[in-house]
């Protein structure tokens, strides 16, 4: 399953936004209104649940500096990964881009999609007003 968010344009250049994207800490700005638990475990791994939701621990994967941050589950019984695409489109402006990649049987994608694509949209849009 392959989700991907709206683009945002943001006020800040690629480097500021993959700065702020690379410090796990910073994801809890992002949250929905809807999150009941939000805990930084290491400095690259975090854990968050949303209410009704099991909690869900992400770590930092890989980063490619100003281009792109790669989250992906950190145990647990699903494998996932959230990326972040960065692109610089002026010196100070950049467009942000979130994509959920899963592995899912047919059953659980079709429950999981639509929070999951609110979710990511969530995210991405609250980056405008996060830092």
């Amino acid at each position: 399953m392959n989700l991907e968010s709206p683009k945002i344009l943001l006020d800040k250049s690629s480097e500021e936004t993959f700065n702020f994207l690379s410090d796990v800490k910073n994801f809890e700005s992002l949250m929905p209104d809807n999150i009941s638990k939000f805990q930084v475990l290491e400095e690259d791994t975090f854990l968050f649940a949303l209410k009704g939701m099991p909690e869900i621990t992400l770590k930092k994967k890989e980063a490619t500096p100003n281009n792109k941050i790669v989250l992906g589950a950190a145990g647990g019984k699903l494998d996932f990964s959230l990326v972040g695409n960065i692109m610089e489109t002026e010196t100070d402006r950049s467009e942000v881009q979130l994509v959920f990649n899963g592995e899912f049987n047919a059953m659980m994608a079709m429950m999981i999609k639509g929070p999951i694509s609110k979710f990511i949209e969530t995210l991405v849009t609250n980056m405008k007003t996060a830092f």
